[in-house]
C-alpha cells in the first residue's frame, strides 16, 4: 500500500490516493516518482500533453500527480498534476515570456549563500521576492563559515538582515557541523524544503551532509574569483533522516522575476512604511514636502542602494506584467482566430 502521509500528502484530502503519486526527479522528458512505498519512472499520458498549454503546466520536483501504475514494470503514465500550495517560480532563461516552475508544494525556500563567495544583498532581494512569491516560508542559509573569520562573519550576517528583515538566518558549516541541528529545526518531519542559490554555495554538499553520505556530486569553487562550478544538473528531491523532504536545484546563474503581486512590499517593508508616511499620498519620492522618503535617505536610515535597488525591482516587474499581458493578448486573439477558420470550414460543409 502506498504510504503518502510520510512523503507530505494531507491525509483529510478527498482524492483516492492510491491513484496519487509525488514527483521526486525531473530530468528533460523524464520523471521520477514516489507514493511513499515504490518509485516509478514515469511518462505523460497522450491526453496529458494535448491539453497542456504553457511550460508551467507540466510536472516540477514537489508535485503531487494522478497517475497510472505499471507495477510489474516500474512504470507509471502521469495523468495530471494536482493543485499547487506553493511554487517557486521564474522567468525561463533566454529572454522568453513564459514561467519555469523550478520547485512545487514546499513548506520553506532555504535560500544559499556561501560566507567565502561574493555576497550580493541586491540579489538576495530579488531571491526573497521570488520566495515570498512562491507562498512558501523563506530563510537565509549561509554555508561555509569556517572559512571565514569571526568578525567578517559577523559583518555578513549584519548585512544580510539589513535586507532579510524578520526572515530566519542560519550560518553553517559543513566541515564542522556548526549550525545543522539549528537548521534541521526549520526542516521538521513530513515537511518539504527547496535549496536555491548560485552555484558553489555548497547546497550539494549541504544535501549530503544532511544525508550523511556522497549523494551528490561537489566541486570546489574556484579559488582566483571564487566563482563556483556547476555540479548539480537537474531537480531532485531527497529524504533526510528526520523523514523531512529536501529538493536540490542547479545553481542558479541569473533570477528573473516572473510575478508581480505583494512580495516585493513584504521584501522592502522598510521602504513601503517610509513611503505610506509621506505628507502626500501620490508623493514621488522627488522634491515634494514631507517626503519621508527623502529624509530616510538624507539621515541615513535608509540607504541609497536599496531605495535604487527598489525601484529597479519594481520597474523590472512592471515591464513583465506588460510582456505577460501582450503575450496573453496575442495568444487570445490567434485562438480565436482557430476558432473562426474551424467555423468556416463547418459552414462550407
Amino acid at each position: 500500500m502506498p504510504n503518502l502521509e510520510r512523503i507530505g500528502w494531507d491525509v483529510s484530502s478527498q482524492i483516492d490516493d492510491a491513484s496519487i503519486a509525488r514527483v521526486i526527479s525531473v530530468q528533460k522528458n523524464s520523471y521520477r516518482i514516489t507514493d511513499g512505498k515504490l518509485a516509478f519512472t514515469a511518462h505523460l499520458s497522450g491526453r496529458f500533453l494535448n491539453q497542456a498549454e504553457a511550460t508551467q503546466d507540466y510536472p516540477a520536483v514537489g508535485d503531487w500527480v494522478e497517475v497510472v501504475k505499471l507495477e510489474d514494470e516500474g512504470k507509471a503514465v502521469i495523468q495530471r498534476v494536482l493543485p499547487r500550495k506553493s511554487q517557486f517560480i521564474r522567468q525561463a532563461a533566454g529572454g522568453r515570456t513564459e514561467a519555469q516552475v523550478l520547485a512545487a508544494n514546499m513548506d520553506s525556500v532555504l535560500i544559499v549563500n556561501s560566507c567565502n563567495h561574493d555576497l550580493n544583498v541586491r540579489r538576495l532581494e530579488r531571491y526573497l521576492i521570488a520566495a515570498y512569491e512562491s507562498g512558501a516560508q523563506p530563510m537565509i542559509v549561509l554555508t561555509k563559515i569556517d572559512a571565514c573569520p569571526q568578525e567578517e562573519r559577523n559583518s555578513i550576517i549584519q548585512q544580510v538582515e539589513a535586507v532579510a528583515m524578520g526572515v530566519p538566518v542560519i550560518a553553517i558549516s559543513s566541515v564542522t557541523g556548526e549550525g545543522l541541528q539549528e537548521l534541521l529545526t526549520f526542516l521538521p518531519a513530513k515537511k518539504t524544503a527547496v535549496l536555491l542559490g548560485s552555484s558553489g554555495v555548497g547546497k550539494s554538499t549541504l544535501v549530503n551532509t544532511l544525508l550523511d553520505k556522497e549523494i551528490q556530486a561537489t566541486k570546489t569553487i574556484r579559488e582566483d574569483d571564487s566563482k563556483g562550478r556547476h555540479t548539480t544538473t537537474h531537480r531532485e528531491m531527497f529524504f533526510l533522516p528526520n523523514d523531512a523532504m529536501l529538493i536540490d536545484t542547479p545553481g542558479i546563474r541569473e533570477l528573473q522575476l516572473w510575478e508581480n503581486t505583494s512580495a516585493i512590499e513584504t521584501t522592502f517593508e522598510d521602504v513601503e512604511a517610509y513611503g505610506n508616511a509621506c505628507k502626500f499620498k501620490d508623493c514621488k519620492h522627488e522634491s515634494e514636502p514631507g517626503c519621508r522618503i527623502r529624509q530616510a535617505l538624507e539621515s541615513g536610515e535608509l540607504s541609497e542602494a536599496r531605495y535604487q535597488s527598489y525601484q529597479k525591482l519594481q520597474k523590472e516587474l512592471a515591464y513583465e506584467k506588460r510582456k505577460q499581458d501582450q503575450k496573453a493578448r496575442l495568444e487570445e486573439k490567434n485562438r480565436w482566430k482557430q476558432i473562426s477558420k474551424f467555423q468556416k470550414k463547418l459552414r462550407k460543409h
